[in-house]
């Protein structure tokens, strides 16, 4: 990792990501849609043939009861039992997250107010086939079993055999997914948001993917909602005099490994803490098990940022806004620099919060904007499967109230009828 002055001027060049661009796979990934659109279960037949290497016939797509139940019999009692402690943190925290309903007199004669309504139907989307991601099953099934989501389906690619790995099917069981397909690519995105004779349509597709799930659910967007177009993960950490270089190291090593694209990021005032991090982090690339993937991430964009001042390194860390962002600073400057980061996908406070805490037991969501889309998104929550519609009571007295309001303005815009659908009411009630 190279150490680097901050310079305003450069901030575009500093935080500069990868140039993965999703765009340059749109092409290959509407051909796939457009088949499963057109030829369903024929066409995942094809596809799952194709780029899992597995011949599954579409009878067998759905994961039946039997294989949920053997699952339990293949997995460590251990893993079982993290698997369940995760579930249960993940559900009191999103618990936390369901809005209340309101209603209030906006004067008199005039009531309004919103409801809350889950969506009807969802379908995860689950990484898989040579690795098995049960933690994101844990992530997008309990917020929206805690919305009150009426169906919810998860996809996940087979491996090789033609069956999905024994941790995936145990947590999707643990969170209460309804249905499992043996499913992945661009294909289960195609499938969930047309539905094949197998596979249901639904209404929301979330999770992360490859670059052709990320293309994929770009282009059903809008026959479908989706929770926010991902990317490469990506790390920034902003450490102090306090922080300890062997827990940044770790840190940077834990996204790095991730993906070749990952980007890390530590932005410090303290050039100490900079160079000694720098090397721990030399140390440890050597020794990792995924070494050359830490190694390509971190030379591609791997960055120590050596700032001016406190306020510096927080403009800088919002301008990233980061997928993960870790505060590493005296304890007693944690809540004052919180109050400062407006952009960031989910914050780590402290020497003893680490992303991975995150990632799998602390209770928050990992499924997370990268790419800058902090700016614009929340990570999922149980939020992201609720709709707010609104509400309003008039009496005779609020409608006439509002006479001076609606009849100028429709009228104004061109909308005559709409001015009439107000007329006609004042005029009946003028002649009572």
């Amino acid at each position: 990792m190279e150490i680097l002055e901050y310079k305003r001027e450069n901030v575009n060049e500093i935080v500069k990501r990868s140039q993965n661009d999703v765009n340059n796979v749109l092409d290959i990934v509407s051909d796939i849609l457009k088949d499963v659109k057109e030829y369903g279960d024929s066409a995942i037949e094809k596809y799952t043939e194709k780029f899992d290497k597995v011949r599954i016939d579409a009878l067998e797509l759905k994961v039946s009861k039997e294989e949920i139940e053997n699952s339990y019999s293949n997995l460590d009692d251990s893993l079982i039992n993290a698997i369940e402690k995760a579930a249960a943190n993940i559900k009191k925290f999103h618990n936390n997250q369901i809005p209340k309903q309101w209603s209030m007199e906006i004067s008199k004669g005039i009531d309004a107010g919103q409801i809350i309504r889950p969506i009807n139907s969802v379908g995860c989307y689950i990484p898989g086939g040579r690795a098995a991601y049960p933690s994101t099953i844990l992530m997008t099934v309990i917020p929206a079993k805690i919305a009150g989501v009426k169906k919810i389906i998860c996809c996940s690619p087979p491996q090789e055999n033609g069956k999905i790995m024994d941790a995936i099917l145990v947590a999707a069981d643990i969170a209460g997914a309804d249905e499992i397909y043996k499913v992945g690519g661009s294909q289960a995105i195609g499938a969930m948001a047309y539905g094949t004779k197998t596979i249901p349509k639904v209404e929301k597709i979330v999770g992360p993917g490859n670059i052709f799930v990320t293309g994929a659910k770009k282009l059903v967007y809008g026959e479908v909602d989706i929770e926010f177009p991902a990317g490469p993960s990506e790390v920034l950490i902003l450490g102090d005099e306090t922080a300890n270089p062997e827990y940044i190291a770790h840190d940077i090593l834990s996204q790095a490994e991730h993906d070749p694209n990952a980007s890390c990021f530590l932005v410090t005032e303290d050039e100490k803490l900079a160079k000694k991090t720098k090397e721990k982090i030399e140390e440890l690339e050597k020794l990792a098990i995924r070494k050359e993937i830490i190694e390509e991430s971190l030379n591609k964009y791997g960055k120590i940022i050596l700032t001016n001042s406190l306020e510096e390194s927080i403009e800088l860390a919002n301008e990233y806004a980061p997928e993960h962002l870790i505060l590493m600073v005296k304890e007693k400057n944690e809540n004052k620099i919180l109050k400062e980061i407006k952009n960031a996908g989910s914050i780590f406070l402290g020497n003893y919060s680490p992303v991975a805490a995150g990632d799998y037991g602390s209770g928050t969501n990992h499924v997370l904007p990268t790419a800058g889309g902090a700016k614009m998104y929340s990570g999922l929550s149980t939020e992201s499967f609720l709709k707010k519609p609104t509400f309003q009571k008039l009496t005779k007295e609020g409608l006439k109230s509002l006479e001076d309001v609606i009849v100028p303005l429709a009228e104004y815009e061109g909308f005559h009828a709409h001015a009439d659908s107000v007329k006609v009411r004042l005029n009946r009630l003028n002649k009572e």
